[in-house]
């Protein structure tokens, strides 16, 4: 006989469709890490920005985003996730509008941080809509891994778009692409998504908001620094502000009631070792397409369209990985698969350490396996982390997932990108400065130069980058092994998450699902 409590969770079409909406600002706040990277050249044409203002233009929207996070999650959860998902969507949709018309440096900047914060309530939010839309595992599993593959993909569709874009309007149309989203977003969630909030939320602690902020954003900092520049003195000390303020502010979680994040969070098995496995997976992620982009622009000499159009390549794969993952992990202890996906991508680090200087098809294969194995694990493990934490601290549970891709990301590239650029300095001790700092300054000496001489600098030069990846690349192959053991050691046996007791809706909770569309 069929058990109708078991039935009255599955989710229909309604939800479904919901889900669909959700995508939008997922796509758009993914799309808006890449969006510039054509941009920029005609932005310094008009606005004139001086290089530590065009640095602020690129990074002011990630540490915002990385820094808001928690605050954000935390607040979803007391307010109510569809009233922040709505509030983020207007502050994104006028946000942009004034970075598309932005006049001056500054008010572009200012934008970008506006961006910044309104991303900061759409990712959780979404992330947490989806854990109470799907109180079903199955069908949870197949959402999640839905949204993974939407996430990744609109970062690669974000620079392509941008770049289709420009050839034909002005450098502010990459922004506006978010304003008609947003405005149907506005229109649909109040109509297919109900409400969701912690119905005993307790007090806002506000002094965990500076103390979260000014945790997360050095550390950000410092290690995207050291990926550009190197281990500086003032970059490490970044690193030590930010463990510090970070030590603070997990002593000040612990020690109160109406914590930001709250200790009920860690209670299930799953929920530290998936945010744990979803930051090494982001390491790897953010790792490889460090050296995957520049491979394809400064080795094998692609224009920044050329190249965004052949990262599309391996989309073809990973689109199907997910949906796959979810199936295994229905039919075998997600555990193994999570494992295998750690395997997975530690096999297309491998294909990209053999690569050469002219070996196209064996990069974006090694892109589309790694690719493939990450967005295996981070929708797993998304799913146990959500599944295993309680229903009404959705937000907070999503915002940690978020933040730990921030700083996974950061850490990848800071670490595999310190090591590639070590063994690239190393093969060029010998060179002039301009060309042993990095591969797009040899680029531009070899092209000053001009000849046979300025080949023979290009040439090595290129040989040189591919020895740092390679080196790289078996660093994050061994990395990933050792997560792949991990994975197994610590999830075996967890499983599928089990249904939760009870799923709040509007602020009465599950007893009045229905009205909560309303």
């Amino acid at each position: 006989m069929t058990n109708p409590a078991a039935t009255a969770r599955l989710a229909g079409r309604r939800e479904w469709t919901a889900f669909t909406v959700l995508l939008l600002p997922l796509l758009l706040v993914s799309m808006d890490v890449s969006v510039l990277y054509f941009a920029i050249p005609a932005i310094t044409e008009q606005l004139d920005p001086s290089a530590t203002q065009q640095l602020w233009i690129f990074d002011s929207y990630a540490f915002a985003l990385s820094g808001l996070l928690i605050t954000m999650g935390s607040l979803g959860d007391r307010i109510g996730r569809r009233r922040l998902l709505l509030i983020g969507a207007s502050a994104f949709g006028l946000a942009s509008v004034g970075a598309a018309y932005a006049t001056s440096a500054e008010m572009l900047i200012a934008a970008r941080v506006l961006l910044g914060v309104g991303g900061a309530t759409l990712m959780p939010s979404t992330l947490a809509l989806v854990r109470n839309l799907f109180q079903d595992d199955k069908q949870r599993g197949k959402a999640i891994a839905i949204w993974s593959g939407a996430m990744t993909g609109g970062i690669a569709l974000g620079s392509v778009l941008s770049g289709v874009m420009l050839n034909h309007f002005w450098w502010g149309s990459v922004f506006l692409i978010n304003v008609p989203a947003m405005v149907l977003l506005l229109a649909l969630v109040p109509v297919l998504v109900p409400e969701f909030k912690d119905p005993a939320p307790g007090r806002f602690d506000l002094w965990s908001v500076p103390l979260s902020m000014a945790a997360v954003l050095p550390v950000v900092y410092g290690l995207k620094e050291i990926a550009a520049e190197g281990f500086e003195p003032l970059h490490l000390g970044c690193l030590a502000v930010g463990l510090l303020f970070g030590y603070a502010f997990v002593r000040r979680q612990r020690s109160r009631d109406d914590a930001m994040v709250s200790r009920s969070l860690f209670r299930g098995r799953g929920f530290g070792a998936g945010i744990a496995l979803n930051t090494l997976a982001a390491f790897a992620m953010l790792g490889s397409a460090y050296f995957t982009t520049q491979y394809l622009q400064s080795v094998l000499g692609m224009g920044t369209l050329e190249a965004a159009l052949w990262s599309l390549a391996p989309s073809v794969v990973i689109g199907a990985a997910a949906p796959v993952s979810a199936a295994l992990a229905q039919k075998t202890d997600r555990a193994y698969v999570i494992a295998g996906g750690f395997v997975l991508a530690a096999a297309g680090f491998a294909l990209i350490a053999l690569v050469d200087t002219d070996s196209l098809w064996l990069i974006l294969a090694g892109a589309g396996v790694l690719a493939s194995g990450i967005v295996t694990v981070m929708s797993l493990v998304s799913d146990m982390a959500l599944g295993s934490a309680p229903a009404e601290k959705a937000g907070s549970a999503a915002s940690l997932l978020e933040t730990g891709t921030e700083f996974g990301g950061a850490l990848g590239m800071a670490v595999l990108g310190s090591l590639g650029t070590a063994v690239y300095r190393s093969d060029l001790a010998d060179a002039e400065p301009a060309v042993r700092e990095t591969l797009g300054g040899a680029v531009a000496t070899a092209h000053q130069i001009g000849g046979t001489a300025g080949e023979q600098v290009l040439t090595l030069a290129r040989e040189a980058f591919v020895h740092g990846m390679q080196y790289a690349a078996w660093g994050g192959t061994a990395l990933l092994l050792g997560a792949a053991v991990l994975a197994a050691a610590l999830l075996r046996g967890t499983g599928t998450p089990a249904p939760a007791a009870a799923e709040p809706a509007g602020a009465t909770g599950a007893r009045s699902h229905e009205a909560a569309y309303h």
